[in-house]
């Protein structure tokens, strides 16, 4: 293969770079002409190929390397050729796009290392090792979560089939008294005056009411089907519970890894109410790992925050700014401007974990008596649901950033204060308005003050 030619136009940034095209069977990698007579070798996907390719990268003292993040596949190749010593940049597809006429593994592997060559690629946020660790853990935990729902979805499907209308009797057909029922069932105990002594005190619903939901129709098929998802769902539920032991003792170590010194937490603003929340006590752990408490912010409870810092970690210089953390969460309006116009400021789509976290905390903060709940009305109100939770996720996200990066506590105001500010600054642009128009604005008296003065 000839040698590309190099534009003396631009300077180079990296001179020992490589580029790697990331396939399934195979990796292509590519280095600068200049270093050697063979700049583009195969290598297969099998790990001690891997190993290979980062030997052949040192023979050529390669320093730093990007990659596309294809899939999952990049993930070997990347841990491998990071425990080698190299710099790897992990790069976003879009900003790779190859040129008309050039789609091939060959070309697009040069295509990635000139371009870095040239310092036009940056690298996407990775956590450190420990921090994937918990992410890892806490991603599994949601699978998990979402197995055990849909084994949910067919006990309840069981139930109907039988006829036994227990979810319109108790609140909640997974929890005490639900469960309770359930096992009793599947124990063989079918008798409503039975079942309906398992009922809590709590229940709204008299014994009579209970009685009647609880009279089934049992078959063998149904019950069968019963059985097994109470089995299912008992299997998912030591699993969530082992990934808490592991995630527990992740944070513990991680605790250590900071040495923070903190160990008591502010009062609790409120109740955690999360029924799928890990069993230990989340709070205590991760103030005492990071110092800060950031259930104080509105809307975040203990399991959002613990999710939060997993999926960006707990050292924010690694964005400049909160505008660059708002940037790369999505969350931020992205300016297309041309000839002056701005013809879009809508926000890009994004995949991002932590976003949407930072999305369901601003509908739960919609719903409260609050500064960023009074925010988050005013804007649904005038410009619909949608924005008004991207706009209040954007600034969970900034308190969010500044908790970590500079300790700051949060303060609610409350949502008189936000309607009082806002007023203010109503009245004033409208002041500004009229002064403009050669008008003086002035405040209305109230008609028994008028009455007086008469």
């Amino acid at each position: 293969m000839g040698k590309l030619k190099q534009s003396s136009s631009m300077p180079i940034i990296h001179r020992n770079a490589a580029g790697i095209d990331i396939g399934s069977k195979f990796h292509v990698v590519a280095v600068s002409p200049e270093i050697t007579d063979e700049p583009v070798k195969t290598f297969k996907s099998f790990t001690g190929e891997l190993h290979a390719m980062a030997k052949w990268l040192k023979e050529c003292h390669i320093e730093t390397i990007a990659m596309e993040s294809t899939g999952v596949y990049w993930i070997p190749a990347f841990e491998i050729l990071e425990s080698y010593g190299f710099e790897v940049y992990l790069v976003n597809a879009r900003e790779v796009k190859t040129v008309p006429g050039r789609k091939t593994d060959v070309n697009d592997s040069q295509w990635v290392q000139q371009l870095h060559q040239f310092g036009l690629l940056h690298a996407s946020f990775q956590p450190s090792k420990e921090n994937a660790e918990l992410r890892a853990y806490l991603r599994q935990r949601e699978k998990l979560l979402d197995y055990k729902a849909a084994h949910i979805q067919h006990m309840q499907k069981a139930l109907m089939q039988m006829n036994i209308q227990l979810h319109h009797v108790v609140a909640d057909v997974n929890g005490k008294t639900g469960m309770e029922i359930i096992r009793a069932i599947v124990q063989g105990q079918h008798a409503p005056d039975e079942l309906v002594k398992l009922r809590d005190n709590r229940c709204k619903n008299s014994v009579e009411v209970m009685k009647a939901a609880l009279t089934g129709n049992y078959k063998a098929e149904h019950l069968f089907s019963l059985t097994q998802a109470l089995e299912l769902i008992d299997i998912y539920m030591e699993k969530i519970e082992a990934c808490d032991r592991v995630i527990e003792s992740t944070l513990e170590r991680l605790h250590q890894l900071a040495d923070s010194m903190h160990t008591t937490p502010p009062k609790p603003k409120g109740r955690d109410k999360s029924k799928n929340a890990p069993s230990f006590d989340v709070r205590q752990s991760l103030f005492n790992m990071i110092g800060t408490d950031l259930t104080q912010i509105d809307g975040i409870g203990s399991s959002i925050a613990l999710k939060l810092v997993a999926e960006c970690g707990t050292d924010m210089t690694k964005w400049p700014t909160s505008k660059h953390f708002t940037s790369w969460l999505c969350l931020a309006p992205c300016n297309k401007i041309s000839g002056g116009k701005v013809l879009s400021s809508k926000t890009r789509r994004s995949s991002s974990r932590a976003a949407t976290y930072l999305r369901l905390a601003a509908v739960v903060v919609g719903k409260t008596n609050t500064a960023l709940g009074a925010f988050y009305r005013r804007l649904a109100w005038r410009t619909g649901k949608a924005k008004a939770v991207t706009a209040t996720a954007r600034k969970l996200a900034t308190l969010f950033y500044n908790a970590l990066r500079y300790g700051m506590e949060y303060v609610d105001k409350g949502a008189n204060y936000y309607k009082e500010q806002y007023r203010k600054k109503i009245i004033g642009g409208l002041r500004r308005q009229a002064e403009s128009l050669g008008y003086t604005l002035q405040e209305k008296v109230p008609a028994l003050a008028e009455t007086e003065v008469s």
